[in-house]
């Protein structure tokens, strides 16, 4: 209890808890937001290869020396229309164009790793994240991502409904079902690098699915499982950062504990109210 109470009074006292506690609740709601499109299009194979293909453009900008998050940020959005292009007109299932193209990533990123001089110390807050290193211009463009990502939500839902369940019917309704595809293939790729330094790019695909499938058990209505999703998030990151900053754990595997025990809760809540009917 001292220790949460540390917590709470230093958060605003300090500028890298500050940013990293603003950091818990964007890229939550970012994630919750974008996981649902994910999730109900069954693209969670297709966001993992996306996540790992950006450390391809992450090996090369810490080779050349520029922005990290820019060059895995470049090539997430490459991977992520070259899979949607491959699948829809290459001719190649999906899931083979996401394995291509994530081992592609993986593979460049570690060479350009090895070329570079020294020990790459700076790797494991990528690979598993370090929310603690989130600047004040990350938390510019978060807010920005979330801001266009709440307004499109309210504004584009029921036409994303009908690309997400029936392409065909969207068609029919004069929806441009392939340009919307493709806009959110870039969503998911700008989503994923931005939450890359709260989760990680190892662990970051549970942040965008578990709170997805938690809100999923609580109701079956797609307008509601995004908002869920998005809260659930919020929660999940908020408490694992506490957690961490508790008993100094790394903050993405005390997020994904936490968001793994509230999903046994909730599964094992329902699992009792329905035997209960």
């Amino acid at each position: 209890m001292i220790c949460m109470l540390a917590f709470f009074d230093n958060i605003f006292s300090y500028d890298f808890l500050t940013n990293a506690f603003i950091a818990c609740v964007l890229s939550g709601i970012t994630c919750g937001i974008v996981g649902s499109y994910i999730v109900a299009r069954r693209m969670v194979f297709h966001s993992s290869g996306i996540t790992h293909a950006s450390f391809g453009g992450l090996g090369m900008a810490l080779y050349w020396g520029i922005n990290p998050l820019l060059g895995a940020l470049l090539f997430a959005a490459i991977s992520s229309v070259g899979i949607e292009f491959a699948s829809r007109r290459g001719r190649i299932r999906e899931d083979s164009a996401t394995g291509i193209i994530w081992s592609v990533g993986m593979a460049l990123g570690a060479l350009f790793m090895s070329l570079r001089p020294g020990y790459a110390t700076d790797l494991t807050s990528y690979l598993f994240g370090n929310i603690l290193l989130v600047t004040d211009s990350d938390i510019m463009w978060l807010a920005l991502l979330t801001l266009l990502l709440v307004v499109g939500a309210v504004v584009w839902l029921r036409k994303l409904m009908y690309v997400t369940f029936d392409e065909e019917y969207a068609r029919s309704q004069g929806i441009p079902v392939v340009r919307v595809a493709y806009i959110m293939a870039m969503i998911i790729a700008v989503t994923i690098v931005m939450s890359i330094k709260v989760m990680g790019i190892i662990l970051l695909l549970s942040l965008v699915t578990i709170p997805v499938v938690v809100a999923n058990a609580l109701t079956k209505d797609y307008r509601a499982i995004a908002p869920i999703a998005a809260a659930i998030a919020v929660v999940g990151n908020i408490a694992g950062f506490m957690l961490s900053y508790a008993c100094d754990l790394p903050t993405g595997s005390c997020i994904i504990f936490i968001l793994i025990l509230l999903l046994v809760v909730v599964k094992l809540v329902t699992l009792r109210h329905r035997r209960s009917l």
